[in-house]
């Protein structure tokens, strides 16, 4: 079995187990549950590392570092009116959000961006911009770093694909309540920051 390197804040947890108990009441999410290393197969249990509670395996010592998942949505305005598509998955079949999703392995935000919405809604976006970064969690272990993007220009109509069954256009003072929260924030801040109508291409 390996040693685990024991720092300053392991030390602090072992001598005073409150702590601990206190330190996991206050984290945001449950840490995902890891039953074997992808290392080496051995049994993982999770206990303090490099700072905070890991993951760890008892056999190799391999930390296993749980990250936010990587992903993009789009705001796409037209005559006053954003696009949503009707989401054909769960989590949240049949409720409406913006066009978006992860980003995959190899791909720059801009370009997983620029795939999310062609699969979803047909269209090709031209310019788009970066305009905000969020931190989206649901749940208990669901925590998703969110790119939003506007877009300035693109070409097409609006046709439902991939995991979307239906578009529409929403004015953007009569938008549903959407499938994540996360969303109605990025509408709101599109809003404050007054982006224009795209310019369609075609």
């Amino acid at each position: 079995m390996a040693e685990f390197k024991r720092g300053a804040v392991s030390i602090v947890f072992e001598l005073f187990p409150p702590l601990l108990n206190h330190y996991i009441t206050c984290m945001k999410l449950e840490l995902p549950e890891y039953l074997f290393c992808p290392v080496c197969a051995g049994t993982v249990r999770v206990v303090p590392s490099e700072g905070r509670l890991r993951p760890v395996c008892t056999r190799c010592g391999h930390i296993i570092y749980v990250n936010p998942y990587p992903a993009a949505c789009l705001v796409v305005i037209r005559n006053g009116g954003v696009l949503l598509t009707r989401r054909a998955i769960e989590p949240h079949f049949g409720e409406w959000c913006l066009p978006g999703g992860f980003l995959e392995w190899g791909e720059s935000p801009e370009e997983g961006a620029r795939r999310e919405l062609q699969e979803e809604t047909g269209l090709c976006a031209g310019g788009i911009t970066l305009f905000g970064a969020y931190d989206s969690i649901t749940g208990t272990r669901r925590h998703v770093l969110l790119l939003a993007y506007f877009v300035r220009e693109w070409t097409g109509e609006p046709v439902a694909g991939d995991d979307a069954s239906e578009v529409a256009w929403y004015d953007l003072d009569a938008v549903p309540p959407l499938a994540f929260p996360v969303h109605e924030q990025v509408i709101a801040d599109a809003r404050k920051a007054g982006f224009p109508d795209a310019d369609t291409c075609g």
